[in-house]
């Protein structure tokens, strides 16, 4: 008899063990899938990234065969090509990308393009894409020196004509004819602005490249770039302190959702003799803030921001905002 009773209390304890590991199973799911989404859904960009320097490798190393193949004479043409049509079908299948006025891009004229810096610059790698299949033109863009010492990136600065960026080279890619993106907020702005603020302070570069080449300003803005990726809030303070120091951007990203981006291209600011750079600098703000305030819900939601995915939900988003 005592066996027997041993024997239920053996068994209704197994059962019990059992299903405190189930429950406790279940518990930790819920409680790390927040935490794997949004920390571990950036790691697709980094995939991305390699991506492209793999398929530039390739092109670089194996011309010859790549020729032969497509018979094709510039080096870079088909890789570029290669490497737009993956980036332009993640961001049509990820975000449903578009662009807006694309046509305040000139076919053949230089132009000076400068953004607003999102945590990620995902939506400038969408909208280069755009640009070279569409319009059959590289954008030239200035990157932080902090990206260059990264392993893989060499490739992709050679292969897309990223550069490091001063006065002297910058107005030169421009007299050469060519399109040239810049974020004047740079780093710093993709860190530390959490509400779509231009934080340019007084950097006056890129007026002065524009000045310096006599180029028209193009002002562009992407809807949602920082619903899509984001910075944490918290810790502020010490992430400058760190950044002021180093120049290294510190501040942990978060994010990878699927929201619906639309890069909006301006009207061109005409070159303008008689504008000083810090007079320029103040009107190409001004633009950008101006289709900020036009085509982007503030403060940022993502909540929202997914909704637009959904072309119904989009109109009745848009009512509400510009009320």
């Amino acid at each position: 008899m005592d066996s027997y009773i041993s024997d239920i209390q053996n068994s209704l304890y197994d059962t019990l063990v059992n299903y405190i590991d189930i429950d406790f199973t279940l518990w930790l799911t819920w409680l790390l899938t927040p935490l794997l989404i949004t920390f571990v859904l950036p790691l697709i960009i980094v995939i991305l990234l390699y991506t492209t320097a793999l398929i530039l490798y390739v092109y670089k190393w194996h011309w010859n065969r790549v020729r032969t193949t497509f018979g094709q004479g510039d080096k870079w043409g088909a890789a570029r090509k290669a490497v737009a049509a993956l980036w332009d079908a993640h961001g049509w299948i990820w975000h449903g990308y578009e662009v807006t006025g694309l046509d305040n891009l000139n076919n053949n004229e230089p132009g000076l393009i400068i953004y607003y810096h999102g945590a990620i610059p995902i939506d400038l790698y969408y909208f280069i894409t755009k640009v070279l299949l569409f319009k059959n033109r590289l954008v030239h863009t200035v990157a932080d020196y902090f990206l260059f010492k990264i392993p893989g990136f060499s490739i992709i600065a050679e292969g897309m004509n990223v550069i490091p960026g001063t006065v002297q080279t910058c107005s030169t890619v421009l007299k050469d004819g060519n399109l040239l993106a810049i974020a004047p907020g740079g780093v710093y702005e993709s860190q530390f602005s959490h509400n779509y603020n231009l934080m340019w302070k007084k950097r006056l570069g890129f007026a002065k490249v524009a000045i310096d080449a006599k180029v028209p300003i193009i002002p562009m803005f992407t809807e949602n770039v920082r619903e899509a990726f984001r910075t944490v809030s918290f810790g502020k303070k010490l992430f400058l302190k760190i950044y002021a120091a180093t120049k290294i951007p510190v501040a942990p990203i978060y994010g990878g959702f699927p929201v619906k981006m639309i890069t909006h291209v301006g009207k061109p600011i005409p070159y303008d003799p008689n504008l000083s750079p810090e007079d320029l600098q103040a009107k190409v703000a001004q633009a950008i803030n101006e289709l900020v305030i036009k085509h982007q819900r503030l403060p940022g939601s993502i909540t929202h921001a997914l909704l637009d995915r959904i072309p119904y939900l989009r109109l009745k988003n848009d009512l509400v905002k510009h009320k």
